[in-house]
């Protein structure tokens, strides 16, 4: 039951992690996507951090997406620090994800279910 529960896990931690890579394409005005409109400004429009801004944003949030995939693959492998991994990539993603919340609100509750499984899951 585990190993299922572990892939399981694992796949929807990818999935998370390859959203974070829709603000690469968005904020470097690669795609178009009427969920997740091009701009320039972080925390409700409050901020303008200006093109440049926003794409250091875009490139920091796909990092995020890399450290979720990596963490996916550490769980699965059974890297020892998979946990670790985990939880500071998630920490990070809750960060960049509260800065763009008009957006990204759906991916800030996703980082603190992971929060939440993480301190109730038995450590394996």
């Amino acid at each position: 039951m585990w190993k299922y529960l572990t892939y399981a896990t694992a796949i929807a931690l990818t999935i998370h992690g390859v959203i974070h890579f829709l603000g690469i394409g968005v904020y470097f005005e690669l795609i178009e996507m009427a969920d997740l409109p091009y701009k320039t400004t972080l925390l409700g429009g409050a901020v303008d951090v200006g093109d440049a801004g926003i794409r250091v944003f875009a490139v920091l949030t796909a990092m995020a997406g890399v450290g979720f995939v990596a963490s996916a693959v550490a769980l699965v492998t059974g890297w020892r620090y998979w946990r670790a991994m985990l939880l500071a990539v998630t920490v990070f993603s809750l960060i960049l994800t509260t800065l763009d919340w008009t957006v990204a609100s759906a991916g800030a509750l996703a980082n603190l279910a992971i929060l939440a499984g993480l301190l109730v899951m038995p450590r394996l």
